[in-house]
């Protein structure tokens, strides 16, 4: 990654490709409590086409809190290479000040004290705002969906995703890919892709039986905006069978299909467009390794790995966008195309301080019809956080320590696992915690607690697996989540080791003794893809344990140790 003065030169001096990056007025605003929704929605108009971005709301209608993430290690190519640097190593590369609103948007430090300053983010209210504000300067923009939309809460759990698609449809998309969508099984969205006033797009979406590309989503969409001929195509999670439960889609097959997309780029091309834009899943360094190995693409947004960088990584000619998760960010791209060429380009990372930014009043209408059902049940408070519970990082979070030992104290079990997932809001000290919030970190459709015995040498197993899918120098190895967290065990990671090496020193923390790989231990996880495990849904085991302590205290967590990076 370039610095930010150097992207402006090298860009300049390249024909003048980038007519300016960045987040604008609101980065300098160092400490400076007086935002305004002037200062965040303010943009230079630039060219003849608007590109407007959201991805993994993960069903995030309100407000909330979130904490980026403390750790986002990269290897290879990719090792101190964005978004892999965070904190004040971050803020220096894009010059940041200490303290500024976009310190606590952008990184994790002193995120209590600067959450009581700048508020919740999100709501998308608030987001029909930015996109109402965006299209009043440019009525034509395109608005497109990343995925992982219709996933990650209550509501969009009980009304299987229907109060997402009501409320996505208001904003008026003008296209969708997909990935925990799919989690839904293939009835209901067939049911719903069906029915969508929008274009639903993945290249990479098969038929599993025949090899085909799958009737139900298109590879691409034309639009004419600005005089322009855009080509939109769309590119799914590559990884579905493997990183959710094949058989609730049994139909499909997904991955990467690069060569695909190479084609369906020159096909676009030869249909006429001018622009080309993927509307993408992959993850930020799949993205990356994509457009260096695929021709003709101008933009990719990207989504899935949660990144926020308030400026584009150009791979050769591509220009790769981050947009952040959960509703807070927006992105607006003005991009300037001529004679069938991108001439130049034009991009704000738009946060959305829900403070500041006043909420359509007919989507706030819309949203609160959609929670109104289950207002007493997302409501009613279930305990209280003694200190910050947040789930990002590579290795983990006090969320996920919360939920490890709530399986193993509520399932009687030496050693807990939680899947890496990245969705879920944050919880501020002395906050209450409300069922709402429970389920904001567990909701999804295979949500059994098992209960097993494994021994030793098969959680190594696990481990290193897990492992090579975030460490594997090759990112088209890498499915993109964190490190299944384990409560329990601690252990030693060297994330420079090839797989088989990586973990080490794992130690059963209430006796000190390491591990012994001939020995039964009792494992309690959850959002295991075998199809019928039992247990209890992991909602009601964190809900029960946190009721029966009632504050609920997550003391810093030293169980695991990295090198290597």
């Amino acid at each position: 990654m370039i610095s930010r003065r150097d992207f402006l030169q090298t860009s300049m001096a390249a024909s003048a490709i980038v007519g300016g990056s960045g987040f604008g007025n609101w980065a300098a605003l160092a400490a400076q409590q007086s935002l305004t929704q002037d200062q965040l929605l303010q943009f230079d108009t630039f060219g003849n086409v608007s590109l407007i971005h959201v991805t993994d709301i993960h069903g995030q209608l309100k407000p909330i809190y979130f904490r980026e993430p403390e750790i986002n290690l990269g290897v290879g190519a990719a090792s101190g290479q964005m978004p892999h640097i965070t904190g004040a190593d971050f803020r220096r590369a894009y010059g940041i000040a200490d303290g500024s609103a976009s310190h606590y948007a952008l990184t994790y430090n002193d995120f209590t004290a600067l959450a009581q300053t700048y508020g919740k983010v999100g709501g998308l209210d608030r987001v029909s705002t930015v996109i109402n504000s965006i299209r009043a300067d440019r009525p034509d923009a395109l608005l497109l969906d990343g995925g992982d939309t219709w996933h990650g809460s209550y509501t969009c759990y009980h009304t299987q995703a229907q109060d997402m698609v009501n409320v996505m449809n208001a904003l008026k998309p003008d296209a969708m890919t997909f990935h925990w969508e799919f989690t839904l099984g293939s009835d209901r969205i067939s049911e719903l892709v069906g029915g969508l006033p929008y274009a639903a797009l993945g290249q990479n979406i098969f038929d599993a039986e025949w090899d085909e590309p799958a009737e139900l989503f298109s590879p691409y969409k034309f639009f004419e905006r600005g005089g322009v001929k855009i080509g939109v195509i769309g590119q799914a999670f590559p990884y579905m069978p493997i990183a959710n439960p094949g058989w609730m889609f049994p139909e499909y097959s997904f991955g990467i299909r690069d060569q695909r997309m190479q084609e369906m780029v020159d096909e676009v091309r030869a249909m006429g467009a001018e622009l080309v834009v993927v509307l993408s899943h992959n993850g930020f360094d799949v993205d990356k390794k994509m457009a260096g190995r695929v021709q003709g693409i101008d933009v990719i947004l990207s989504g899935h790995t949660h990144d926020a960088l308030p400026e584009p990584v150009q791979v050769g000619q591509t220009f790769v966008i981050a947009s952040g998760s959960n509703g807070k960010f927006v992105s607006r791209v003005d991009l300037d195309v001529r004679d069938g060429k991108m001439m130049g380009i034009r991009h704000k990372l738009i946060p959305i301080f829900s403070d500041v930014i006043a909420p359509d009043p007919a989507i706030t209408r819309l949203i609160d019809e959609q929670r109104a059902p289950f207002e007493t049940e997302l409501t009613e408070v279930i305990g209280q956080a003694d200190g910050l519970l947040y789930r990002r990082g590579n290795f983990n979070g006090t969320w996920d320590d919360l939920i490890c030992q709530a399986l193993i104290e509520e399932r009687d079990a030496d050693i807990s696992m939680s899947p890496g997932v990245r969705w879920g809001p944050s919880i501020l000290p002395g906050q209450d915690i409300t069922r709402e919030d429970i389920w904001n970190v567990t909701s999804m459709t295979y949500p059994n607690a098992y209960r097993t015995e494994m021994t030793g040498e098969f959680i190594h197993v696990i481990m290193e697996d897990v492992a090579d899918n975030l460490f594997n120098v090759d990112p088209y190895y890498q499915q993109g989540g964190d490190m299944v967290r384990v409560g329990g065990m601690g252990y030693k990671i060297d994330v420079s080791k090839k797989q088989g090496e990586r973990v080490t020193d794992m130690v059963l923390l209430k006796t000190g003794e390491k591990i012994d790989p001939a020995k039964t231990y009792t494992v309690s996880g959850w959002a295991s893809v075998n199809e019928g495990t039992e247990g209890p849904p992991i909602w009601d085991v964190v809900e029960n344990y946190i009721r029966r302590k009632g504050v609920v205290e997550v003391k810093e967590n030293t169980s695991v140790s990295y090198s290597g990076a």
